[in-house]
């Protein structure tokens, strides 16, 4: 029996969301239409996001219940989306164990004190229940409150954590990254081995707070070749999987840049592989192999165009899907900051209408 298909702790056969349309396709079973979510549908393109938000700093609205909880719900309500995902920031758990960072606006996350030696490794500490109280405080409400709708549990992965730790921010070559990866293959081992320890217990609290799936976003790993990934990632990512394999939660690898790796961001555990728009749908069935669902993959930049050229390019990703054993419809990458709400609104209506058994 496949850790999908062993419910235990708080996920049942008898929890409320598990008959949901999102949770049936990831178990690749028979749906009535194809579900929908967006990748940060929480925030950034909703004006009612902004205005709750205003003056409290990224990381601060991270850390406070019921604000994350009304930002999770938001698009929910406004979008009619058939799953939520936990509002929160990759860099979340590293902040909560004590590391010095920031998110910079118009930068993105940024370290003092970048992780380069083996005794910057005593600063990753394990992370316990304790550190992110309002993780399981914001997922009471928000389970209360989303009843049949699941809630996905968000994480990143040991890579894209590894790289911002190093750079000490974002990184257009990684060559931080890529030095210590090939120049220092212990420490590098040692480094995403503390990440995948760390990462795999946040995602544990909150699928003990009642997340009915994951998602392990690895934004970075684009950067890296397949033997590399194979080489120096490969066994960090699966052990965050088999870390939350016991709860039988579904679990989501997600990466960008990456249709050179979706077969082994499969075998790193997922029970759904994310694909970005740069590769069909039906040619990534092939890459990542039987087994799996998707998820995917319209262009985000699509949405910007008249609602008919929408409709066109999302039939084409639907039309793609349309032999996959199961499919998530979403978008190759996230919902961008001057996206009209609306629009996407109304893919949301078009893509249940169009794809309705």
């Amino acid at each position: 029996m496949s850790a999908i298909d062993r419910p235990s702790g708080q996920q049942t056969t008898t929890s409320a969301p598990h008959d949901s349309v999102f949770l049936k396709a990831c178990r690749r079973e028979p749906v009535p239409h194809t579900p929908v979510w967006f990748m940060r549908q929480a925030g950034r393109s909703l004006p009612e996001y902004h205005k709750v938000r205003e003056g409290i700093p990224m990381l601060d609205s991270c850390t406070i219940p019921d604000l994350i909880a009304e930002i999770t719900l938001q698009p929910v309500r406004r979008h009619k989306v058939d799953a939520a995902i936990y509002f929160s920031d990759i860099v979340v758990p590293l902040r909560a164990i004590g590391i010095d960072l920031d998110i910079k606006p118009g930068v993105g996350p940024v370290i003092a004190e970048p992780i380069r030696t083996r005794a910057d490794l005593a600063r990753l500490r394990d992370l316990t229940p304790e550190d992110v109280p309002y993780v399981t405080e914001a997922i009471g409400i928000l389970t209360a409150e989303l009843g049949a709708t699941p809630l996905i549990g968000f994480a990143g992965a040991p890579f894209t954590l590894a790289s911002y730790l190093v750079e000490g921010g974002p990184s257009r070559n990684h060559e931080h990254t890529k030095a210590m990866m090939y120049g220092d293959p212990e420490l590098w081992a040692d480094l995403l081995d503390r990440l995948a320890e760390i990462t795999g217990a946040f995602l544990e609290v909150q699928i003990e707070a009642g997340a009915s799936a994951v998602q392990l976003f690895d934004s970075w790993v684009g950067a890296l070749s397949p033997a590399d990934y194979r080489r120096s990632v490969l066994s960090a990512s699966a052990k965050v999987f088999d870390a939350v394999a016991p709860y039988g939660v579904p679990r989501i690898h997600f990466g960008v840049g990456t249709g050179e790796l979706l077969g082994l961001m499969g075998e790193a555990g997922a029970d759904v592989v994310g694909v970005d728009w740069r590769v069909p749908l039906d040619e990534a069935a092939r890459r990542v192999g039987p087994g799996k669902a998707l998820q995917g993959n319209l262009d985000p930049a699509v949405l910007y165009a008249p609602t008919s050229v929408v409709e066109a390019k999302a039939q084409e990703v639907l039309d793609a899907a349309a032999g996959l054993e199961g499919h998530i419809f979403n978008l190759g990458h996230g919902v961008m900051p001057s996206m009209d709400p609306d629009a996407l609104t109304r893919l949301v209506e078009y893509v249940h209408r169009s794809s309705a058994r």
